[in-house]
């Protein structure tokens, strides 16, 4: 499979999309602070720093030179997913307890942001494995990860690449539907990322809906 470099367009819409999920996370520490693991007064400056450093490195990203760029790819996306994860584990013992110290809104509005957030970072994880991701450099030892609709119609979307927006749906429909709507897993390494990212979800739908029932009622 061949790797395109990709436009400045789609890296920025990621930079969104990572600026976006730290927010989420600095929303749900702000309306709870035992909701979230670690010192979070140290951990969202170091997210929000790695992003920043992670803009000013991209023009070297597809350059051989470009090592630390892509170390800060892989330090900034598992920082941010080890935090959301961490989120999901407390919130759910406050479920488990009953809200032991979360309103019933306050709960539903922490399990919602930890949703969104699931969303955008395994989107980025997938656009990464499959490549190029934000990486902008092929990682993974397999040729393809996932296959496309499109992939299987050259004759219709010829020399057709997916971009960040297509693995950013691929990780809407598989949160929301728990299986993908237009793209198949072809290896482990996307089948094991895709069931902690199905195991999250259903569990944070769960709790939403319950949360949203007992609101109303």
């Amino acid at each position: 499979m061949t790797i395109h470099p990709i436009s400045r367009k789609e890296f920025w819409l990621a930079e969104i999309a990572l600026f976006l999920a730290i927010a989420l996370q600095v929303g749900v520490w702000a309306l709870k602070p035992h909701l979230t693991a670690g010192p979070q007064q140290l951990i969202i400056p170091v997210e929000i720093a790695l992003a920043v450093l992670l803009a000013v490195s991209a023009p070297r990203r597809h350059k051989a030179e470009g090592a630390l760029h892509r170390r800060i790819v892989f330090l900034l996306m598992g920082l941010i997913s080890a935090v959301n994860i961490s989120s999901f584990i407390l919130v759910m013992r406050d479920l488990v307890t009953a809200g032991a110290h979360l309103s019933g809104k306050e709960l539903l509005a922490s399990a919602i942001a930890i949703l969104l957030t699931n969303i955008i970072v395994f989107g980025l994880w997938y656009w990464e494995i499959d490549s190029p991701g934000l990486s902008g450099r092929k990682w993974s030892k397999h040729d393809q990860d996932f296959q496309f609709t499109q992939q299987e119609r050259p004759a219709n979307f010829p020399g057709w690449q997916a971009s960040f927006a297509d693995y950013l749906y691929l990780s809407l429909t598989n949160a929301v539907n728990f299986a993908p709507a237009d793209a198949r897993p072809l290896t482990s390494q996307a089948k094991a990322l895709m069931g902690v990212q199905s195991l999250v979800s259903v569990f944070t739908l769960a709790l939403v809906l319950a949360r949203s029932v007992s609101i109303l009622g």
